[in-house]
């Protein structure tokens, strides 16, 4: 529990700054729904200009932008890119700072074993994701509630916005699969940077091409707003790959972080 703590506590500016962050960029979003609201029509006409494998791309659906959950999913996009970074940044850094700071002797020789001292950390991490997510559901659901101008789904608002939580997830377990496997990280940041966009880029990709099969590349594209938004749920094969990511990429992390010659220089 010390050690849950201690990274709980080093992650708390980290976590607050992600936090406000996505605050801000939904609030100022959402703020933007009235005005546009009032100019549907002629947005509409522009849109319909760009061709279908762009619209996808961006995650624009004409058949329910012009509603307050269809305009939430557009920015909803971005918001996800930057939660996913949050998660890859805490994943990567679990194991790499011990080593980067010259901390990991020290560490592993206290009388704690190295199964506990790896779940304390993806606790931790963990932890200061269900934060991150609880303080921007709770505030969205706000904001959606004073800018709105029909009614709306709470329970699809709801589902929309943990899609970031699921995504993240993911990308927090790829980071500390990462962090156990390469030997030493010098910059969490750039590692972070680089994987995250490399996937953003190929969901983007993916959606142009139209090919169902190739959504399954992108954690990005595992969540379909139009499909959520429609059906009130979340497609089910999409889901059980989420898991599959999620429970591999832990389980080789523990078992090469178990195995593994930790170095502090």
């Amino acid at each position: 529990m010390n050690i849950f703590f201690h990274e709980l506590k080093a992650y708390r500016k980290s976590t607050i700054i992600w936090t406000a962050s996505l605050v801000l960029i939904i609030a100022l979003f959402m703020s933007f729904y009235p005005a546009f609201a009032k100019d549907a029509d002629d947005f509409k006409k522009i849109m319909e200009g760009y061709p279908e494998g762009i619209r996808n791309a961006i995650g624009f659906n004409l058949g329910n932008f012009f509603t307050i959950l269809g305009f939430y999913c557009f920015p909803l996009s971005f918001i996800t890119l930057c939660g996913a970074i949050q998660g890859m940044n805490l994943g990567t850094s679990i194991v790499s700072k011990e080593v980067r700071e010259k901390t990991a002797d020290f560490l592993l020789t206290k009388p704690v074993t190295r199964t506990a001292v790896l779940t304390s950390k993806l606790l931790a991490a963990f932890f200061s994701i269900v934060i991150t997510n609880v303080i921007y559901l709770v505030v969205t659901i706000i904001v959606t509630f004073q800018v709105k101008t029909d009614a709306f789904s709470v329970k699809i608002l709801i589902m929309l916005s943990l899609t970031i939580f699921f995504i993240q997830l993911m990308f927090l377990a790829l980071g500390i699969m990462i962090s156990v496997i390469v030997p030493k990280i010098k910059s969490v940041l750039s590692v972070s940077l680089t994987t995250v966009f490399a996937f953003y880029f190929l969901g983007m990709f993916s959606s142009t091409t139209g090919e169902e099969s190739k959504r399954y590349i992108s954690p990005f594209k595992y969540f379909d707003t139009a499909y959520i938004i429609k059906h009130s749920g979340y497609e089910v094969s999409f889901l059980v790959a989420g898991a599959v990511v999620i429970i591999l990429a832990v389980a080789v992390s523990y078992f090469v972080y178990l195995k593994k010659d930790i170095h502090a220089v």
